[in-house]
């Protein structure tokens, strides 16, 4: 069976500064983006590895790359869910059974998490990573909070976010023709959008998005601490 993992990495990531994207800042002396790209190019039933990035970035993703025997990666769109769109077209030449979406800076993603995603997929057509929220909501307004919200049912979403991968790009090119609906926030919203039944897979809190500096922060203490295995 062919599967495939699509890295999304073409984001400015504007929330952290920095003279350089952070996918490409430094996390134990190597970017983040190569120790994502590392997790999948590692997993036994991984066949292939596309990656997306801002059409800017080609000179630090090749850095960030070298040695790897990855096909060149390519430009993405002007949102993420055209940045996705971008990727699963250079897939289609590959066409593979099934592909895993995973942010660019989400580098502990576990292999028993990529192993569950997959295996997912033979029941359902879609599966993400997530987890339960255990923490009170509020609806706050101008400072001030105005309702709890009930969060029995509430999942906090993750990547990867696996497909069928027909079933995944017919939605995307479907969406993409909409220009009358508003972006989507993630691929399981693109899936809905089509009629697809997404199963969950249970996520693990060390498998968080790099947005901050003190994300990054945390990350190194985690390297440090020997709590991810990634090399």
């Amino acid at each position: 069976m062919s599967i495939a993992a699509l890295i999304v990495g073409a984001g400015r990531g504007h929330r952290m500064a920095g003279a350089i994207p952070k996918q490409y800042r430094g996390l134990g002396g190597v970017p983040v983006l190569r120790h994502t790209l590392l997790a999948f190019t590692r997993h036994p039933a991984i066949s292939h590895v596309q990656l997306v990035i801002h059409a800017d970035d080609l000179a630090l993703c090749e850095a960030a790359m070298a040695g790897l025997d990855l096909p060149p990666p390519v430009p993405g769109g002007r949102t993420r869910q055209a940045s996705v769109l971008c990727g699963l077209e250079a897939l289609a030449r590959v066409a593979p059974e099934k592909v895993l979406i995973h942010d660019a800076v989400r580098p502990f993603i576990a292999p028993a998490i990529i192993t569950a995603v997959i295996a997912a997929l033979d029941a359902a057509p879609g599966a993400i990573v997530a987890l339960p929220v255990v923490d009170s909501l509020k609806r706050c307004v101008d400072g001030q909070v105005r309702e709890s919200v009930p969060r029995e049912g509430l999942w906090r979403a993750q990547t990867p976010q696996g497909f069928r991968f027909p079933a995944i790009l017919a939605a995307h090119r479907a969406l993409a023709a909409r220009a009358d609906l508003p972006e989507q926030t993630d691929d399981a919203a693109v899936a809905a959008f089509a009629g697809l039944a997404v199963a969950v897979v249970n996520g693990s809190e060390a498998n968080f998005k790099i947005t901050t500096e003190p994300d990054l922060a945390r990350a190194e203490q985690m390297l440090l601490a020997g709590k991810a295995d990634l090399f």
